[in-house]
């Protein structure tokens, strides 16, 4: 993407954007990936490394992942014929990420558009990734802790990235904050996937575009809640995407971790109301052993994103989060968790009455048979010399 000065003195566009768009699926197949994996689909695993220029952590405080990256595709696509390259990332909290890249280069901002949720002649992305998810889940299934018999509903992310021009034609350097403020509302079309951006008002167009961020003056990345853009040189994309796949998969393990707690409290429910068959210890013993893996997998989760210090990469990863609302998820989340111990605690107080009820019971019928015994005897000879008689 170039720019010229024009004859009004304002900056405007020459050439093509071009760049790539990321597609991010994200996947829970299990409680736990417990044993290595050496290969996948029979292409090898490796481990991923975040390659990053700007000022980062030098030692990051989590094991990064497995991933296998898988041949590239030619597909039909919107503008002709596409080079997809999907990489797949494992990661021992249960969870499957798969990336899927695609190159662009159009003349017009807004054919951007079009790539926004990809559709090929004879079917769409989608729906080829979920059916990549599933072979990917049963062939992990060996190695994993409870796995799903069933995948969930993927949470998708789409990230356009579009290289910057580091100068102008005049010697000017792009600034890229200038450039969003000029057209706010072309962005918030191809992030909200609408295809006129006449139609969105400035107070959508604002909101949509309100969480931006900048590192030098030309680079910028815009997050909102479906789809991101990312302007920058090709060899920073990689660790930004990166951090908003982790950012994604986290939502998606924390909307498992809502369905969880929810089956929880539907049993604790029927629990408490009598409906159960089960026993009482038994009730117990699966609570224990159902806090002890939630415990497990929020150290897990936290461990995906764990960010020490004013970086870049945090404060991108916090822009999401502010975007996912994960702070909200937490709560809500914490909320439903202290609710399950609360019902559970009322269980354990019921079996512990019913133990008291029982040995107070037990204490009653001790003392009975205390004063029979003590009657016994007391009547003993009295009833011995009427049975001899006189």
């Amino acid at each position: 993407m170039g720019w010229r000065r024009a004859e009004n003195g304002e900056s405007g566009p020459v050439g093509k954007y071009r760049g790539e768009v990321v597609y991010l699926y994200a996947y829970d197949i299990a409680n736990e990936i417990v044993t290595p994996v050496k290969q996948v689909l029979g292409f090898p695993v490796e481990r991923f490394a975040v390659n990053a220029h700007r000022r980062n952590p030098r030692q990051m405080f989590f094991e990064p992942p497995w991933m296998v990256r898988l041949p590239a595709q030619d597909r039909q696509g919107p503008t002709g014929t596409l080079q997809v390259h999907r990489t797949v990332k494992i990661l021992e909290v249960g969870a499957v990420c798969i990336a899927a890249r695609v190159s662009v280069d159009v003349d017009r901002f807004e054919d951007l558009i079009a790539y926004h949720d990809l559709e090929f002649t004879d079917g769409n992305l989608t729906e080829e990734i979920r059916d990549l998810a599933d072979r990917i889940r049963a062939e992990l299934a060996p190695h994993c802790v409870r796995p799903v018999s069933e995948l969930a509903d993927d949470e998708a992310y789409t990230v356009f990235c579009i290289q910057s021009a580091p100068l102008a034609t005049d010697s000017l350097s792009f600034n890229a904050v200038n450039w969003l403020e000029s057209r706010r509302r072309d962005v918030a079309a191809l992030l909200t996937q609408e295809e006129n951006a006449s139609f969105l008002s400035v107070q959508e167009s604002e909101e949509t575009t309100s969480r931006y961020l900048s590192y030098y003056e030309s680079d910028l990345i815009v997050v909102d809640w479906d789809a991101a853009l990312i302007v920058d040189e090709p060899c920073n994309f990689e660790p930004i995407v990166y951090v908003m796949e982790m950012a994604n998969l986290q939502l998606a393990e924390l909307e498992t971790y809502d369905r969880m707690l929810d089956a929880a409290l539907n049993r604790a429910y029927a629990d408490l109301r009598g409906r159960s068959r089960r026993s009482r210890r038994e009730i117990l013993r699966e609570f224990r052993e159902f806090r002890v893996d939630l415990s497990r997998f929020n150290d897990q989760l936290s461990n995906i994103t764990k960010f020490f210090g004013d970086w870049h990469l945090a404060r991108v990863y916090q822009a999401l989060a502010d975007r996912f609302h994960l702070s909200e998820w937490h709560r809500i989340l914490d909320e439903k968790l202290k609710t399950l111990d609360e019902q559970y605690q009322l269980l354990q107080q019921d079996q512990l009455n019913r133990w008291m009820l029982v040995l107070e019971l037990l204490i009653v019928l001790m003392f009975v048979l205390d004063i029979i015994i003590l009657l016994v005897e007391l009547f003993k000879e009295p009833l011995m010399e009427l049975y001899r008689g006189p």
